[in-house]
């Protein structure tokens, strides 16, 4: 049944006050995170976090993308509240999109062990996070920002969400990937920016079988080089848990590259080159291998604006004593 002239306007008045009313209580929360928020009641955090995340990744640089990975599965679902970490029945680890596959929980709770230490029942597990991530990139020759702290921890787990699609998928096409990034206030120019991060790190054949065998925008030698490690079994699927370098040109170190591996057809994901495949992200993928300033620059703003995903604040949540169960 179409609206009146009246009720239309009655309900567009009403949408939008709810919109301004829902952009105020993010606006608010995210406001209430400070660069200094723990400067006083913590003052020796960042040095604790630092070493214990450079002491990881000189260990096993692929560290870094793992740390800097659990961050954004983090925010992704419900917010940068830390409820990634948690176990139990509403784990996301056991989410089709997390498990076996996301790392660094070890490295995570070795943080907040040496921070508790220091500064007990101060310093949020979804902080925590949020500091290792920039110190992994930074670690691994990225650019430096600050973090904006004062998040606090879920109390739970969101395993139905996480299982949901709200995580983009190695498979998703480039419509898919800005819509994802779009339901969490994130911008396609993030979204381009953000998967820059994929110039550190590993994934496993399984993930990226099916394009080196299937796809026909990808560069035939590099193809070729990576089925070596990914056969096929007699089912004629590439599934093992081999893994490679999602930047083959410097896999332990954070520039440009990736996109430079774009231009020239050899993103490992199908999910990475649908950003250069005569799309509307070509043309920043161009500028970003051209730019390695214009990259750092967009992805830290990327980062600071996916850091202010819904975070719990003031008295919400908690400041969990032990990151993989609440208090």
């Amino acid at each position: 049944m179409a609206l009146s002239s009246s009720s239309s306007s009655s309900s567009s008045t009403t949408t939008f006050a709810i919109t301004l009313f829902t952009l105020f209580l993010i606006g608010s929360s995210s406001a209430q995170l400070s660069e200094n928020f723990y400067a006083k009641q913590c003052p020796k955090l960042l040095s604790a976090v630092k070493s214990v995340v450079q002491s990881a990744v000189a260990k096993e640089p692929r560290m870094g993308a793992s740390l800097l990975r659990l961050f954004f599965h983090d925010c992704f679902v419900n917010g940068c509240d830390a409820s990634v970490l948690l176990d139990g029945p509403s784990s996301e680890k056991t989410a089709p999109p997390n498990a076996n596959s996301l790392r660094g929980y070890e490295v995570i709770d070795a943080i907040k062990s040496k921070v508790e230490a220091i500064c007990p029942g101060i310093v949020s597990c979804a902080d925590i996070t949020a500091i290792a991530a920039r110190d992994s990139v930074t670690i691994l020759g990225g650019p430096f920002w600050k973090v904006k702290l004062g998040r606090r921890d879920s109390k739970t787990g969101f395993l139905q969400l996480a299982s949901s699609g709200v995580l983009p998928s190695p498979s998703s096409s480039l419509s898919t990937l800005i819509s994802n990034f779009k339901d969490q206030g994130l911008s396609a120019k993030d979204m381009v920016a953000l998967s820059g991060a994929h110039t550190i790190g590993k994934a496993r054949c399984a993930v990226y079988g099916s394009r080196i065998y299937n796809e026909k925008n990808i560069d035939s030698l590099f193809a070729k080089a990576r089925q070596k490690n990914c056969p096929r079994d007699s089912s004629g699927t590439a599934k093992n848990n081999n893994v490679a370098p999602l930047d083959l040109k410097t896999p332990d170190h954070f520039d440009n590259s990736y996109y430079k591996n774009l231009i020239s057809k050899k993103g490992l994901l199908h999910s990475d080159q649908v950003l250069f495949n005569g799309g509307s992200t070509d043309s920043l993928v161009r500028e970003y291998s051209n730019n390695q300033r214009a990259f750092e620059s967009d992805f830290v703003t990327a980062m600071i604006k996916m850091g202010n995903i819904k975070p719990l604040t003031g008295s919400n949540g908690e400041i969990r004593r032990h990151c993989s169960r609440p208090n």
